[in-house]
């Protein structure tokens, strides 16, 4: 079983992640589940989101406390939560941010890590390329897909589009694509 825990703000689309990581998660033939976690529930308070991808049905409803991935929507949540608490040994962390790893005060979180398994994307600026709006949730979903390979970029972009549909699906399509490529990239270059 994989399993996801994702950090962020109200109103980021936090929660629409997940749904669509396990939309995603059944497009490629795996059984999946989907459900936040809310404290105060209003704009920008931080909210958690969780989902759970297993190739046998999953009975588990606790919140994922040893996440094999974990994604940042919002780095301003790092100096107020430890959000990679229970990283799995070998796990991921995808964090939206255009400082690098040691100016948002990872380096050590980094090195505990596979070379790699730590990266920081400018998810909100690549929204703002392709949206025009500061939502990156599907950037990160394409980012999730090519740093981790739990699920493919075309079920990523299917959930996208089955979601959202029209003119705002593809617009999230191209943004999860261009995160892909870039994580892709930043692979291609740490190799």
């Amino acid at each position: 079983m994989v399993e996801v825990r994702i950090h962020g703000r109200g109103g980021q689309g936090v929660v629409t992640a997940a749904d669509l990581l396990a939309m995603a998660a059944f497009e490629d033939g795996h059984h999946a589940q989907a459900f936040p976690s809310f404290g105060s529930e209003r704009m920008g308070a931080p909210v958690v989101s969780y989902c759970r991808i297993s190739d046998a049905e999953i009975r588990s409803r606790e919140p994922v406390l040893e996440p094999d991935l974990v994604v940042v929507q919002d780095p301003t949540l790092l100096p107020i939560m430890d959000v990679f608490s229970g990283l799995k040994s070998d796990g991921w962390a995808l964090i939206n941010s255009t400082k690098p790893l040691n100016e948002l005060g990872l380096a050590d979180l980094e090195s505990r890590y596979q070379e790699g398994h730590v990266v920081a994307i400018p998810a909100t600026d690549i929204a703002r390329e392709h949206l025009g709006r500061p939502l990156p949730n599907a950037v990160l979903l394409g980012g999730a897909s090519a740093l981790t390979g739990i699920m493919s970029l075309e079920s990523v972009l299917n959930a996208i589009g089955g979601r959202f549909g029209g003119k705002v699906g593809e617009m999230n399509q191209a943004a999860a694509r261009a995160a892909y490529e870039l994580v892709e990239k930043m692979k291609e270059n740490n190799a």
